[in-house]
């Protein structure tokens, strides 16, 4: 539909009286049939903000007529609008037509009683307000149902709608608990950023708190820890909403396939993970003064699909693996953390789901859903302490690969055959993430799971980033042409050549995403590109080192990290140099 011709439909319907009008916000007062018996209600729609291809609503319904124990508000678009993420509304879509139904704490509307919820969503060409709004079946109007307007108004009503509440009440849990919130800025690293040349650019930018030894929670003389993090977060917050991204890490064995992320604990010490670890961080968390935050959580990382992929019967298999699929403490650790942190009313916890790269694979997907699964009910733990999984964590796969879909063939062979792609599932992490939720509620996990994209270091820009598909020559020259991510091989994850920043950190980005984040800070090392010592208990794996020339796990290619880094961790100068020339989109 054109703007001139949806602009004139609003202007009619003004004219009339059916709505009243000011920039992207709509009241729908209609009007009842005289003498029906049928309830009244009153909404109010407004677009809270709208760039290029998306937008932010808040809709407030009142309820005029008889008090209703649930409630279902349903209205048509006239254009292509989508809504992409909801709060405090259940809301789905079939066309044009939207339904949203209240959930478990606010369904009961008396006779005058308001309700809001909001929506993300996206479109092209115009964004018209919706004309007709309907509260269970019935079109919505602004009198009671004994006393029906007879014409419609002709003034404008005499109190400005009020803005909605962004968040549910106290006690529940916002569906996606980035919506309408700022993200905490972590002010050592913004300080280390901005110090960098160029580094102004990004500095502003939300990262994650990495707890990635029992030693970070109370921080030092020169180092900030947890409560020092929240009391400065509670300054950031304001009158609004604030997230605080934590990073829990530290599981006994801890990354037992890549010795740069090797932790502090020993294989069988899951007593200490629990009582000096995850029992300090809980306590700190469920502080009172800490309550208006909306804490984020990332359990794990590289934790589970680890006892899936590099374990004996597989040619990836490591003997510390095993060790920790044995003795059941990775699986233990998790539900325990999954459970003591759930129980906190404000926060979120996310479960690390590795990346494409990793468990993309018909052999991997599966198991490791299933496996997710179990982790998820050890413990006494069960799904609901789980808001949702991320995935790409401190990785470099390319959001969206624009220019080649498993679905493509060159000369009758297809994509999934080229050397790059290996017969993976995926292409991107994006495509990845969306199949990895689907498959996840599949077998148990909530409906309104959210996944985080980690796009700390997978924008792959610069110079040499493709702009169109590769030579149809082969199947190898025709993806090897157009893929934006340049690692010589998917298994490489150490400090690699040529990376560079992705999507900034953004709230409900796409269909199933709550948010892609920056939980890896960029600048921060994946690990020493030689042997350092340290009292951190992380060892030198030579995917770190560029003369390395492979294993099993990366096709026995060169590692393609960079040179002299330091421990993981610690800033990387060069490399953060690296990621702000190459950043997609640009700086």
């Amino acid at each position: 539909m054109s703007r001139t011709r949806s602009t004139s439909r609003t202007a009619l319907l003004a004219a009339l009286g059916l709505i009243t009008a000011t920039g992207a916000t709509a009241t729908v007062l209609g009007t009842a049939t005289a003498g029906a018996a049928a309830p009244g209600c009153k909404v109010d729609y407004q677009i809270t903000n709208q760039w290029n291809t998306g937008f932010g609503a808040n809709v407030t319904v009142t309820n005029t007529g008889d008090p209703v124990a649930s409630w279902t508000v349903e209205w048509s678009y006239a254009g292509n609008q989508q809504v992409t993420q909801g709060w405090n509304a259940t809301i789905t879509q079939s066309g044009a037509a939207v339904t949203a139904k209240n959930v478990s704490y606010n369904g009961t509307l008396a006779t005058g009683g308001s309700t809001s919820f909001g929506f993300n969503g996206s479109y092209t060409g115009t964004n018209a307000v919706p004309a007709t709004f309907t509260l269970n079946g019935v079109v919505c109007n602004g009198a009671t149902p004994t006393t029906p307007p007879t014409t419609p108004p002709t003034t404008p009503p005499t109190t400005p709608p009020t803005t909605p509440p962004t968040t549910p009440p106290a006690g529940t849990k916002a569906d996606n608990p980035y919506a309408g919130a700022k993200v905490y800025v972590n002010p050592e690293w913004a300080a280390k950023a901005a110090a960098e040349p160029g580094g102004t650019k990004v500095s502003s930018q939300p990262t994650g708190v990495w707890l990635d030894r029992i030693a970070a929670i109370n921080g030092s003389a020169t180092s900030m820890g947890l409560r020092a993090h929240l009391d400065k977060a509670l300054e950031q917050k304001g009158s609004g909403e604030l997230v605080v991204q934590l990073v829990v890490y530290n599981l006994p064995g801890r990354d037992c396939a890549a010795l740069a992320s090797n932790g502090e604990l020993g294989p069988t010490e899951i007593g200490r993970y629990k009582t000096e670890y995850i029992d300090p961080i809980a306590a700190i968390l469920a502080d009172s003064k800490y309550a208006g935050l909306r804490i984020v959580t990332t359990v794990e990382i590289d934790s589970l699909p680890n006892l899936v992929t590099n374990v004996s019967g597989r040619p990836t298999a490591t003997a510390n693996c095993d060790v920790m699929k044995a003795n059941g403490n990775y699986i233990t650790g998790v539900g325990y953390a999954l459970k003591k942190l759930g129980s906190i009313g404000n926060v979120y916890n996310y479960i690390d789901a590795g990346h494409h790269g990793w468990l993309g694979w018909d052999d991997n997907f599966g198991p490791s859903a299933e496996l997710f699964k179990q982790a998820a009910v050890a413990e006494g733990s069960t799904v609901d302490n789980v808001h949702g999984f991320i995935v790409n964590t401190a990785n470099y796969s390319a959001l969206k690969e624009d220019h080649f879909t498993i679905n493509d063939s060159v000369n009758g062979t297809s994509v999934r055959q080229s050397k790059w792609v290996d017969w993976n599932r995926y292409t991107d992490e994006l495509s990845y993430a969306q199949a990895m939720r689907a498959k996840l509620v599949s077998i148990g996990f909530n409906s309104n799971l959210g996944m985080l994209i980690d796009t700390s270091r997978n924008g792959w820009g610069g110079t040499a980033r493709p702009t169109g598909p590769g030579a149809l020559t082969s199947v190898d020259t025709y993806v090897n042409g157009g893929r934006y991510d340049r690692r010589i091989h998917l298994g490489n994850w150490c400090n690699q050549a040529g990376a560079g920043l992705g999507e900034r950190p953004q709230a409900a980005p796409a269909a199933g995403i709550d948010a892609y984040v920056w939980m890896k800070p960029p600048g921060e090392s994946d690990g020493a590109s030689k042997e350092i010592p340290n009292n951190e208990g992380k060892g030198f794996d030579r995917m770190c080192d560029p003369t390395y020339t492979g294993n099993a796990r990366n096709g026995n290619s060169m590692s393609g990290s960079l040179p002299d880094a330091p421990i993981s961790g610690q800033w990387f100068s060069a490399q953060f140099q690296e990621l702000l020339k190459n950043a997609h989109p640009a700086l």
